[in-house]
């Protein structure tokens, strides 16, 4: 569970085969603690303390065949999955593949695939992130190849997907701007943790009372080595820009090596 929310994750399921997930297993050993409130964050410290074993041995994982794993996140619909479909048909020779992260459908995955990447797909059920043992599952399902590159679209969420480290090299958050312009105030630890900002729906900004330097602005002040793009995935502007970040992040990864 995320003690955070006090989200379940029981019904976990990859590319529709449940899960069994030790990591997310209640632990029924506080009898000592002084109250719910001392529990609840002991409880939160042994599922991050869990999450973080996983983290380290994906990282390894990643490392060791040169595969550069990103952490896609934003708030439902702000065009992750549209992002990665132009992507995928833009980038065909960099060998993406994708694991999908979302609560209940496989319709996200369905349009990954056909795009034209190999994609696996964690249903969460009511939890509401992907953790690095469902990661872990999902890659060894998908066996992505050596000096590839792996996205991983985290559920739509802004709160819990920021704490939990999955193993990747690089964390994306994604705001359209169809969304306020405060997002980084009011989600600050999302803003603190990304490496890269990507502003998209650039097509609509005529249509919606949205101040991109504004909320570039803000972010900055949260994360000032926040690196911004704003890209509009419908129509391609700017994507050019997000092509050459991934492409640098990439020969970083294998420079790691």
């Amino acid at each position: 569970m995320c003690a955070t929310c006090g989200c379940g994750s029981d019904e976990i399921t990859i590319d529709g085969a449940a899960a069994h997930d030790h990591a997310h297993e209640h632990h029924h050993h506080h009898h000592h603690d002084a109250g719910p409130a001392s529990r609840t964050v002991s409880l939160e410290q042994a599922v991050l303390a869990k999450n973080q074993l996983f983290a380290e041995r994906n990282r390894g994982w990643f490392a060791g065949r040169e595969v550069l794993a990103v952490n896609l996140m934003s708030a439902p619909g702000a065009g992750k999955t549209s992002l990665l479909e132009r992507t995928i048909r833009e980038m065909p020779d960099t060998g993406i593949s994708v694991l999908e992260g979302d609560q209940a459908t496989s319709a996200d995955a369905d349009r990954i695939r056909a795009a034209g990447a190999p994609v696996v797909q964690i249903n969460t059920g009511t939890g509401c992130h992907l953790d690095a043992h469902m990661v872990a599952h999902g890659v060894e399902r998908l066996a992505p190849p050596r000096g590839s590159v792996l996205l991983i679209e985290n559920v739509g969420n802004l709160v819990c997907p920021a704490l939990f480290d999955l193993g990747e090299q690089a964390r994306v958050v994604i705001v359209s701007v169809t969304e306020g312009d405060d997002k980084p105030e009011k989600y600050p630890h999302m803003f603190q943790a990304a490496d890269l900002l990507l502003i998209n729906k650039l097509d609509l900004l005529r249509y919606v009372r949205f101040d991109v330097d504004r909320c570039v602005a803000r972010a900055l002040a949260i994360n000032p080595r926040l690196q911004v793009l704003r890209v509009s995935a419908e129509t391609g502007e700017g994507m050019a820009g997000w092509y050459d970040w991934l492409a640098g992040r990439r020969v970083r990864a294998e420079a790691a090596e």
